[in-house]
């Protein structure tokens, strides 16, 4: 029996969010040397949180209280681990930061089973491990542990709970309404963290264009369909196929950066897709089969500190 269009269209939709995402290292690398990052992040975020609110105002004002307090938690939570993970990336390299921040992918079930009391397959579990192998390969070049990757994995976690929570709270009919609450939360996040040293804004139109497809596309439109997407996926799905980010990363840095294909990435890259196979072959539970409420994995989020 196959599986419902709209699943394959939300996994679809999201595989396309991770290869916007993976478009956009270029990017950044050359406009955090002009901004500093948590500027360069609050600009974004706002940028992309007033055209939201302005696309979106009749959705905005038909959200219920509790989508409200849905969406600024999970805004505040996305906006710490973006600058957790930023953080982290000063005191450490960008491949073992990449590889850090991907084991999202082992702390999402994890966080799952604790908070919304699912199960995870075996199957699943090894799209998991095949998962992080490929991340391993694609990305380290040796790793010591130190304060950068400490924090980075603090973001991973961070990330594995807005992954939880988004998949536990994401309703279809709302998805517009509470990505433009969460974007507001992510840019209110950034500008505390940017405001002690003043914000400075971008200083050309080459910066602004960077920062207005990073807002607008990756961020904006990007959050739009992670957002509708969880609503059909379960959270670990989600995070698997959200690992296929560096392999897009990896194919924008040959075709456009004119890096080689090397062993690393085919390998890695194949791992990562093997994972994100078996994911979608193995068995899967329905989101119909998750407690209906989610009362009490709803405490549980909001007091994660």
């Amino acid at each position: 029996m196959g599986r419902p269009r709209t699943e394959v269209a939300a996994t679809l939709g999201l595989t396309a969010v991770t290869a916007v995402w993976g478009s956009t290292f270029f990017l950044i690398k050359d406009v955090v040397t002009v901004l500093p990052v948590a500027d360069f992040l609050a600009v974004r975020f706002w940028v992309a949180a007033v055209v939201m609110v302005a696309a979106s105002w009749p959705q905005l004002r038909r959200l219920d209280a509790a989508a409200w307090r849905h969406g600024l938690l999970l805004g505040a939570v996305y906006g710490v681990a973006q600058l957790l993970q930023t953080w982290g990336l000063e005191h450490t390299s960008a491949s073992v930061s990449g590889f850090v921040t991907g084991m999202y992918v082992v702390l999402t079930p994890v966080l799952a089973g604790v908070l919304l009391r699912t199960r995870t397959p075996g199957t699943t579990w090894l799209a998991v491990l095949l998962a992080t192998a490929g991340l391993a390969v694609l990305s380290l070049r040796g790793l010591a542990v130190g304060f950068g990757e400490a924090v980075t994995f603090a973001s991973a976690a961070v990330y594995a709970l807005h992954i939880v929570g988004l998949g536990a709270w994401s309703d279809r009919r709302q998805a517009v309404g509470l990505s433009t609450v969460q974007m507001l939360a992510i840019a209110t996040t950034c500008t505390v963290a940017a405001v002690p040293d003043g914000i400075t804004v971008p200083p050309d139109g080459g910066v602004w264009a960077a920062v207005l497809y990073m807002a607008l596309v990756a961020g904006a439109g990007a959050l739009v369909v992670q957002t509708w997407a969880q609503a059909h996926l379960p959270a670990t799905r989600a995070a698997i196929v959200m690992t296929t980010e560096p392999v897009f990363a990896a194919v924008f840095a040959v075709l456009l950066g004119g890096e080689s294909l090397g062993p690393r990435v085919l390998a890695g890259g194949a791992l990562v897709l093997a994972a994100m196979y078996l994911a979608e072959l193995g068995p899967r539970r329905s989101r119909r089969e998750l407690p209906a409420a989610l009362d009490p994995p709803a405490e549980a989020l909001h007091h994660e500190p």
